[in-house]
């Protein structure tokens, strides 16, 4: 049986590097949302429009390994007031999938081509994104034990990561070293009641990862894109198996982006760090506040201004400033936008 799912998506620079990366982005959603096997696609024709010159998007269908499907770029037809730096796709699929079934996707400005194909396409997950010490990681759990969702926390991914290159003498000022070390790492979540215990090479390092000198070591791999393919990769397949709150730096930026509810939390600096304090000091860890002060800094400047999906604002996600809110209200201002979703 053959059909046909249609795919569109935006990028917001003419550079090759964020070409290729939300055309992956689209072309991994079109996988996942379908359940395909990359073995079923036959052809995928790309359009662009004329402002995108730096690189075939069909070059990021070969990096993700499609590699026996018949792959065709060309020019779209400009049209006065169209969408601008646009890329579309038309996947050809061979398999059982009928022509009614396929779920069409539709990413970043893109998504005003098709609202209706958007909207059935929404997954029940709630993304939650923000700075360091914004509270994501406190309310994402309270929320996910009042909803009965699976608790996904992605920073403690990227913190495992740090954690193993910490204690392997990793060069963190080589990429090429901390890629090396992936091979080397496995990690699993495991979930109980709605929360995560995270191993490293089958031991819990729940605890370790939250130490603070493991907080910049995170924050310096996740900029490798490497790392990051590889976590993402795998909190797009939990979510693919369960209904999620995740929270991150990314979330509903890049990995969840079709999720139904996305927020972004923040809050002034002195007010994470004396969080971020309190947290160490409940679990009986030695701190220095001005450190912690300054940590926090660093991570905004590292998280903001990486090359590879920096943290921002999803441009369909709720931005609340908690500063001044405890974590019970922060929590029943969320549940409100997820009930009126």
């Amino acid at each position: 049986m053959v059909c046909c799912i249609r795919g569109a998506t935006t990028v917001k620079e003419n550079s090759r590097a964020e070409i290729l990366e939300n055309t992956k982005v689209m072309l991994y959603e079109i996988i996942r949302e379908n359940n395909l096997n990359i073995e079923e696609i036959i052809s995928i024709l790309f359009t662009c429009t004329k402002d995108l010159t730096k690189v075939y998007p069909a070059v990021a269908a070969r990096e993700i390994g499609i590699v026996d499907a018949s792959l065709m770029c060309v020019q779209e037809l400009y049209v006065e007031g169209s969408l601008e730096k646009c890329i579309r796709v038309s996947v050809t699929v061979e398999g059982n999938l009928k022509q009614k079934e396929c779920k069409h996707i539709y990413l970043n400005e893109a998504t005003r081509l098709r609202p209706d194909i958007v909207s059935k396409s929404k997954i029940e997950a709630v993304a939650i994104d923000g700075p360091a010490g914004s509270g994501k990681s406190t309310v994402a759990k309270l929320i996910s034990s009042e909803l009965g969702y699976v608790y996904v926390d992605t920073g403690a991914m990227y913190r495992t990561v740090g954690l193993y290159c910490l204690k392997n003498n990793v060069c963190l000022d080589r990429d090429e070293d901390i890629i090396e070390s992936l091979d080397k790492i496995d990690i699993k979540l495991e979930f109980s009641k709605g929360f995560q215990k995270i191993l490293l090479n089958g031991i819990d390092v729940t605890e370790d990862i939250r130490k603070p000198e493991v907080a910049c070591v995170a924050s310096r791999v996740a900029s490798v894109e490497a790392v990051r393919e590889k976590l993402v990769f795998m909190q797009r397949e939990i979510a693919k198996k369960s209904k999620v709150v995740m929270d991150g730096r990314d979330i509903g930026t890049n990995v969840l982006k079709n999720a139904r509810t996305k927020i972004y939390l923040d809050a002034d600096v002195d007010e994470r760090a004396k969080r971020r304090c309190n947290e160490l000091s409940e679990k009986e860890i030695s701190f220095d506040y001005n450190k912690i002060r300054e940590e926090i800094i660093l991570r905004d400047e590292q998280d903001k201004n990486r090359k590879v999906n920096p943290l921002s604002v999803a441009k369909d996600a709720v931005v609340i400033d908690t500063s001044g809110m405890s974590i019970e209200q922060v929590k029943t201002k969320i549940l409100e936008i997820i009930n009126s979703k």
